[in-house]
Formats: C-alpha cells, sequence, structure tokens
C-alpha cells in the first residue's frame, strides 16, 4: 500500500468517525422528562412533558405521539395533557425531536390499572346450532343475512360462508397450504382477513374473491379483528388493541387493555357490540368486555355452562373463540375452535 492510499483511508476512518461521535453526541444530548412525576396519578390530574436540551443544541421541530398517535398541532419542546382524556395502562409518550437532518426519539411512560372492579355477567341461552369439527374457528361476523367464518391452521384455513342452521360451508375460499389464518371483519362491503404470523392480511369482496391484501405495521402478530363502522381494530397477542385506517393501513394508535390488577394479554377474537369491544382471551372461558376509548375491561362474561357442553373443550387446543353479534335479534352466537355447537345467547345484566 502506497503512502497516499493509506492517507486515504486515515482521512476516511477519522471522517467516519468523527460522524459517529457526532450522531452519539446529537442523541445523548436530548431526554425527555415528566415534569411533574408522581407516584399514581388519578383521572383528574395532568401530565406535564419536556424535552431536556443539554447542550442546547436547539432544534428544527418535534413531532409527539402518544401510545404510537400522532399529537396533531403539537411541535414545540413541552407538552401537557390532561388524563381524564388518556388510555389507561402503560401510557407512552414519544418526542421525535428533528436537527439538521438528524432525528432522535426519547420516550417516558407512566401506568394506570383500571379505576373500578370488573363486572361479572351470566347468560341465557336461547338456541343451539351445529358446528364443524373441521373449523378451526377464529374470527366469526354477521354480515346482513349471511355469517361469515375465518378458520386457521396451516394447510387447514379459508374463509367461509356459515349456514347458520346446519353449521355448513355455503361457499369457501381456501387459503395457500404455509398461511396460517386469523381474525376478520367486515366493513363498508369489504371482509378483512388477518394471517397470524405471515406478516399480512388480505381483503376479499363479499362473494370471497380476493381484491387485496396488506402489510402490518408496529403490531406484533394478527390474531382478532373488528370495526366500529370506521376503524379496524386489531389484536396480535400482546396486551395491545390496535386501531387501523381501513383505507391506508396504518396503525393510528393503540390501548393496553388493562384490569384493577394488571394488563390482560392474549386478546384473541374481537366483536364491536355496543360501543365497547367483546373479545376472547386466549385459553380462557368467557368474553371480556373492553372499553375501546381507555382499554379498561369493564366486564367479565361467563361462559362455563357452554365449554362444559363441548365433550372437546380446552383439549389439543380447542379453545373458545368466536363472537357474532347479530343486529336483527340482539343475540350474540359463539363457538370455539373445532366445536362441534354453536350457541345463541343473551347476556344477563
Amino acid at each position: 500500500m502506497n503512502w497516499k492510499n493509506a492517507a486515504i483511508i486515515l482521512l476516511a476512518t477519522i471522517s467516519l468517525t468523527a460522524c459517529k461521535n457526532d450522531i452519539d453526541t446529537f442523541k445523548d444530548n436530548y431526554s425527555l422528562e415528566i415534569t411533574n412525576p408522581k407516584n399514581s396519578y388519578t383521572n383528574s390530574d395532568s401530565i406535564n412533558l419536556s424535552v431536556i436540551d443539554a447542550s442546547e443544541i436547539g432544534n428544527d421541530s418535534i413531532i409527539w405521539h402518544i401510545n404510537a398517535g400522532k399529537v396533531e398541532g403539537e411541535n414545540g419542546n413541552t407538552l401537557s395533557r390532561k388524563l381524564n382524556t388518556q388510555p389507561y395502562g402503560k401510557l407512552t409518550f414519544e418526542a421525535s425531536i428533528y436537527k439538521d437532518g438528524k432525528m432522535v426519539t426519547k420516550s417516558a411512560h407512566i401506568t394506570r390499572l383500571a379505576p373500578n372492579n370488573v363486572k361479572v355477567y351470566q347468560i341465557e341461552e336461547i338456541a343451539t346450532y351445529p358446528h364443524k369439527t373441521e373449523s378451526y374457528t377464529q374470527g366469526l361476523e354477521f354480515y346482513g343475512d349471511s355469517l361469515y367464518e375465518s378458520t386457521g391452521q396451516f394447510k387447514e384455513s379459508d374463509l367461509r360462508i356459515t349456514d347458520v342452521n346446519t353449521g355448513e360451508a355455503l361457499k369457501k375460499f381456501e387459503l395457500p397450504d404455509h398461511i396460517f389464518a386469523e381474525g376478520m371483519t367486515i366493513l363498508d362491503n369489504k371482509i378483512y382477513q388477518l394471517t397470524w404470523q405471515a406478516g399480512y392480511g388480505y381483503v376479499y369482496d363479499l362473494s370471497l374473491n380476493r381484491i387485496d391484501e396488506f402489510k402490518y405495521g408496529r403490531s406484533k402478530e394478527g390474531w382478532g379483528l373488528c370495526n366500529d363502522g370506521q376503524f379496524l381494530y386489531k389484536s396480535d397477542g400482546s396486551d395491545k388493541i390496535w386501531k387501523i385506517d381501513p383505507i391506508t393501513f396504518e396503525e393510528i394508535s393503540y390501548v393496553q387493555v388493562v384490569s384493577t390488577k394488571n394488563s390482560i394479554t392474549k386478546i384473541n377474537e374481537l366483536e364491536w357490540i355496543d360501543g365497547k369491544i367483546y373479545a376472547n382471551v386466549y385459553q380462557t372461558n368467557g368474553i371480556t368486555i373492553i372499553n375501546p376509548q381507555t382499554g379498561v375491561v369493564e366486564g367479565i362474561v361467563d361462559l362455563k355452562s357452554l365449554t362444559a357442553q363441548i365433550s372437546n373443550a380446552n383439549k389439543d387446543d380447542n379453545v373458545l373463540n368466536g363472537i357474532a353479534f347479530n343486529p336483527k335479534s340482539g343475540t350474540i352466537f359463539v363457538t370455539g375452535k373445532r366445536w362441534d355447537k354453536m350457541f345463541e345467547i343473551k347476556i344477563k345484566k
């Protein structure tokens, strides 16, 4: 190697080291602090945050997020929010700081558990219908006069229209062998179906013709899916429920599902009923009623009387899964993975 080449390499090394040190210095300069910390926060409190600029480098702009949702109209060094407008659980604040083409994100959080005890509800059984034991039920939903069902497992997954009275599939779309299907929901005449770990979902028309697909963002996996008539709500196996734009598929924000004691993980099949999210929690024998704005568990529906009627319930993962609200009758249809029955119920309040 001649001296010219050595000099070039030395200069490049110095340049890269200086650049790296410059970026590290930039990142280490900023921090995000809660300026009114408390051991516990009430719903009447506010939370105040400030970006600390240790070396007074300054910034070009700051973008704030709360639970992954962008805070519109806020770009200063401080943020203040009343907690009665925020969800419960681990409330995460992020400040993305931009300066001279560089960006760093700093975060801080507080945790609030649910303020009230959970109500426990019993059920009234209205009717029992046959259900195909081949169906590893992942999603169940009425739309118009039809009952749509998504079934899972590798080499078995499909999307079908199910005859309520017989359990037979009136029409079926079979997925590739490598796909493990999960929850589904129907909005504006489009069916949205999740896959478990493939990282994307499918869109169909009401006749089960596939018309599009969409990628997941920050959510981990695909478990359950429902909608409020405007947005999609997706569970990913964690304690989070994500709010999703059905056009762009942007994950707008999330709530963490919490009780008075802890957060609730393994949120599975979802159904939107009267402004609340009704959810199966994987391997439990009930329905969890969740406030979609706060994440608070407001009720539990005891379904042990139904699982007792299924000979293979909870064996080989044949757990309760499948909630479909019928707006015409005002009743709820529930079933499970490979169950031979589907039940029509009312909740006793």
